[in-house]
């Protein structure tokens, strides 16, 4: 049985999801620089805002984390597994997640931030 209520559990997730979406986004951007788009910018300005946003989420979330006293660290991964190891006031528990759940959280995660993010009328 887990001490961390869903909602810190939540933002600790995100802690690990975030960084990962600022890594892919960042991957993308430089593929898109050597793609032979004719229009680059507007591709380049998603790219962009959305990496923003999910900046600025992932500041909230380390501010949560750091008032609520929690902090999340990778203990091990294989091909199929990634163990984390989450502090939360002052107890530790382990947390095993398949890596292919950790990637369809991301992607989804990465959906939701790009049609979030494409107003046109900003």
């Amino acid at each position: 049985m887990t001490i961390i209520s869903d909602d810190d559990r939540k933002i600790m997730e995100q802690s690990i999801l975030l960084p990962m979406l600022l890594t892919i986004l960042e991957r993308d951007r430089q593929i898109f620089e050597q793609l032979p788009f004719k229009l680059k910018p507007p591709y380049f300005a998603l790219i962009e805002k959305t990496m923003m946003a999910v900046q600025k989420e992932l500041r909230e979330v380390k501010l949560k984390m750091k008032k609520g006293n929690m902090k999340v660290f990778e203990k091990t991964r294989d091909e199929a597994f990634t163990m984390y190891t989450f502090f939360y006031n002052g107890y530790e528990e382990p947390h095993n997640y398949y890596n292919l759940n950790i990637r369809n959280k991301v992607e989804k995660l990465l959906e939701q931030y790009l049609l979030n993010t494409q107003s046109p009328l900003d």
